[in-house]
């Protein structure tokens, strides 16, 4: 009787942590798959199920990263936060010469497809801005909103 009623409990402990093991937040199976394929030395990895997508947060080479995978496991993207410094001088000058009133409270660089693209936030006291760059020679407006004044 003890025997049966243990191995009852082991068996209902073992499928309980299978299940919380397995069910990362909704994450598939393919997407974790992909991004452990993707990102062997990864760490720190933690997970966000979005409408869209499935977001990885996670640690490499000491840098904080940022890989988002579709429903099929697909990588669609990889970001990380960057110093205005590491952008390209075109990208640089241009904030200096034309945002010189701004400061950057925001800015990542995303690859996409072979692709890389810079997205940078920048605030006065009036607004925020958005500005994007695909080409890495000018920015472009992608998003302009204008703050409350209370």
């Amino acid at each position: 009787m003890k025997k049966t009623f243990l191995a009852i409990v082991l068996t209902f402990a073992a499928g309980i942590a299978s299940t919380f093991a397995n069910d990362n937040d909704g994450i598939s199976k393919s997407v974790e798959s992909s991004f452990r394929q993707d990102f062997k030395t990864a760490t720190n990895v933690q997970w966000q199920q979005r409408k869209n997508f499935s977001k990885a947060t996670f640690s490499l080479d000491d840098q904080v990263m940022f890989a988002y995978y579709n429903a099929d496991g697909r990588l669609l993207a990889v970001s990380k936060n960057i110093a205005s410094e590491n952008l390209p001088i075109k990208l640089q000058a241009e904030l200096k010469n034309t945002y010189s009133n701004y400061w950057i409270s925001d800015l990542f660089e995303s690859d996409s497809h072979d692709a890389t693209s810079y997205y940078v936030t920048l605030e006065n006291s009036d607004q925020k801005i958005t500005l994007q760059s695909s080409n890495s020679y000018d920015w472009n407006i992608y998003q302009r909103m204008k703050k409350d004044v209370e």
